[in-house]
């Protein structure tokens, strides 16, 4: 048992390749204010009265190009980079992984690492830089999900990772 978390976040996928799973999926995302900064006033009769009808079957269309027996590629790629991040830090400390959109979701996937004892908790949102639509969301959400709970967990939150640019003859 150990005190130790790390929460790996990717942005997340619908739960099944049909218009369904697809509609639930883009209402999420398209109504984070972060993604879309358009007043709420406007943009949420347009996303429920145009996209929200016609988007998820198509959308559902190309999902289904892609699915594999694992489920979406984004989704089974991350369950494999936590099995092997897993593996490689050893059973000190507990690796898990969120989706900001969709599931496994992060107040989900943060109660499930409170319940085997993590009380130290890294949030690692997988974007190699800083934006508000992607990083910062991942900092909401989890913010929103701690505000619901008497007790606090110690958060770190990873820095943004930028690739690093090699310069010749350095």
């Amino acid at each position: 048992m150990t005190d130790i978390g790390v929460l790996i976040v990717n942005l997340g996928t619908p739960d099944a390749p049909d218009a369904p799973s697809v509609r639930r999926y883009l209402a999420e995302f398209l109504s984070d204010r972060r993604v879309v900064e358009i007043p709420p006033l406007l943009w949420q009769p347009i996303l429920r009265g145009v996209i929200l009808t016609t988007r998820p079957k198509q959308s559902a269309h190309a999902y289904k190009q892609v699915w594999t027996d694992e489920g979406s590629p984004l989704a089974a790629i991350t369950r494999r980079q936590t099995e092997a991040m897993q593996a490689a830090l050893g059973p000190d400390l507990r690796v898990a992984h969120a989706m900001r959109y969709g599931n496994p979701s992060i107040g989900a996937t943060l109660d499930g690492l409170f319940a085997v004892g993590c009380r130290r908790i890294l949030i690692a949102p997988l974007y190699p830089q800083y934006c508000a639509a992607t990083t910062a969301t991942v900092t909401d959400a989890v913010n929103r999900h701690l505000a619901g709970l008497r007790w606090q967990p110690s958060l770190r939150f990873l820095p943004p990772f930028p690739p690093i640019r090699f310069i010749s003859g350095r």
